[in-house]
């Protein structure tokens, strides 16, 4: 009996310890903050988006006739060589050649065809002025009743045939003439050659490959006007499009050079929206330089497009503007405290900093503007440069107790955190 009244003894004295603890030593254990220093700067607001890069000027060189791709042309740069990826071109220039055995013989046919038109022509001339000598020796005989009326009419019908023949036979010359210009034609069209200065950014075809044109010439090259200028086509999601405007700041990066920024503007917003899964975006086109040919065509870039900018303005981090003290994050007093010290007023208020003052945090009603998603603009009147802010408290990485012990077990408290006492 004395055992168990021994064992309830001592679990009471361990519970009623624990509950001291609990109660009076580990809530009055002290409270860190971590803060930051309202500092002056430039804040931009930005949209961003994504986007591929394309030369600013595309030529899509096909084939207008079918045939199979006999050569390429030589590259005027590097003798020895033909006509391949990334090769500079000039107007022109041979790009390929296409077999033209089918299409010299077209042009040779249509020559003998303009040859057999033009001698029937010769034919029909000279029945024409047979038949007009016959007509006109009936006219003369008409008079005299020395012919006949019907053998009259005979001859000036056989004449004006004649003449109408004449007229088929030319014609049909010229019927053969543009059928030779089309041989011919067909026959030009087995060399493709450059419409442009640029440079090939792809080669589609192959030598001994047939390329067939159908309703849709088929693509042989892929030639870049201009590198130096090229273009980002930015998705803009439909929210952002109504803030985006023409000659609008741009800047993006892409991964091959993550380091750098390059810049462009807004020159085209296209009303050719895109829905994918429900989701409706834009194309809107930026255009840069490209002086030094780093950029090249359908890179992925990263693009932000510069909305509003304020310069020399004093920036809070946003955590600052979010942080609120909780009662269950420190003691009652703290909030009770920082309640009272609010006005009516004050709490109407949706934006506010809490600096630290002795024992209690304060509030400050802050007037804000600019974001750019990390740092706010804010003004007010008891902001000011170098005022430090806090943005968060931690409890849990530094604890002492009431008495000011300190537990060795525990890490050091990090820079950039503030103990707060414990009140009372």
């Amino acid at each position: 009996m004395r055992i168990f009244l021994t064992l309830a003894i001592i679990l009471g004295v361990a519970a009623g310890g624990a509950a001291y603890y609990y109660k009076h030593v580990a809530v009055q254990s002290a409270v860190y903050y971590r803060t930051a220093t309202i500092t002056r700067g430039d804040v931009v607001s930005v949209i961003s988006a994504t986007g591929t890069l394309q030369p600013e000027e595309v030529i899509d060189v096909g084939a207008q006739v079918a045939g199979r791709i006999e050569s390429f042309g030589p590259d005027l740069d590097h003798p020895g060589k033909t006509v391949d990826f990334n090769t500079i071109v000039r107007k022109g220039q041979v790009l390929a050649v296409i077999d033209p055995t089918t299409y010299q013989a077209q042009v040779e046919r249509a020559e003998a065809e303009l040859e057999s038109a033009e001698a029937s022509l010769q034919q029909m001339i000279a029945k024409c002025e047979q038949a007009k000598l016959e007509w006109q020796r009936a006219e003369r005989l008409k008079p005299t009743k020395a012919i006949a009326d019907t053998d009259y009419d005979t001859a000036l019908a056989n004449y004006k045939i004649a003449e109408a023949n004449v007229a088929a036979a030319r014609a049909a010359v010229r019927q053969a003439k543009a059928a030779l210009e089309v041989a011919k034609t067909n026959l030009g069209y087995t060399v493709i050659k450059s419409p442009v200065d640029g440079a090939v950014i792809a080669r589609r075809v192959n030598i001994g490959q047939t390329v067939v044109a159908s309703l849709n010439a088929p693509s042989i090259f892929l030639i870049a006007k201009d590198l130096r200028r090229m273009q980002v086509w930015a998705s803009v999601n439909e929210a952002d499009i109504g803030r985006i405007r023409l000659g609008m700041p741009v800047h993006f990066t892409v991964d091959a050079f993550p380091e750098e920024t390059f810049h462009g503007t807004v020159t085209q917003i296209r009303m050719n929206a895109q829905m994918t899964q429900n989701v409706v975006t834009y194309t809107v086109i930026v255009t840069t330089e490209n002086p030094k040919l780093r950029l090249l065509p359908y890179l992925t870039a990263n693009v932000l497009f510069e909305v509003e900018r304020k310069e020399n303005v004093l920036l809070v981090p946003n955590a600052a503007l979010r942080w609120k003290p909780v009662k269950n994050m420190t003691s009652d007093t703290i909030a009770e405290e920082a309640e009272k010290r609010t006005s009516s007023d004050e709490r109407k208020e949706t934006s506010r900093l809490w600096v630290l003052e002795g024992d209690v945090v304060r509030p400050i009603v802050v007037e804000t503007g600019l974001s750019d998603g990390l740092v706010t603009e804010v003004s007010g009147a008891e902001v000011k440069e170098g005022l430090e802010v806090i943005v968060g408290v931690d409890t849990n990485n530094v604890n002492k107790s009431a008495q000011g012990t300190t537990n060795p077990f525990l890490p050091k408290m990090p820079p950039g955190m503030r103990r707060m006492p414990p009140p009372g």
